[in-house]
């Protein structure tokens, strides 16, 4: 594959990576709810989680297709050339 789709792809690899980082910090910041109700902190949290797991399902994907959509283990091989 072209540079130029590779390097956007490790774009979005380090900008979703900081991301949810950014997010994580975030919840763990968040006072929990006293009330004994769904507060925001347990809101953002499950929304964090769907946030890292969607973007490693979306990443993986990129990743595939940004190595030109090798069959079998030419990605494996590729990536450990990287």
């Amino acid at each position: 594959m072209t540079d130029d789709i590779m390097q956007a792809y490790l774009e979005i690899e380090q900008a979703m990576q900081r991301y949810t980082l950014l997010l994580d910090e975030h919840v763990r910041s968040l006072p929990a709810s006293t009330d004994g109700s769904v507060g925001k902190a347990e809101r953002m949290k499950a929304g964090y989680k769907a946030m890292r797991d969607s973007s490693q399902i979306y990443l993986s994907y990129a990743k595939y297709v940004a190595y030109g959509m090798p069959e079998g283990d030419e990605l494996e091989e590729e990536d450990l050339q990287a």
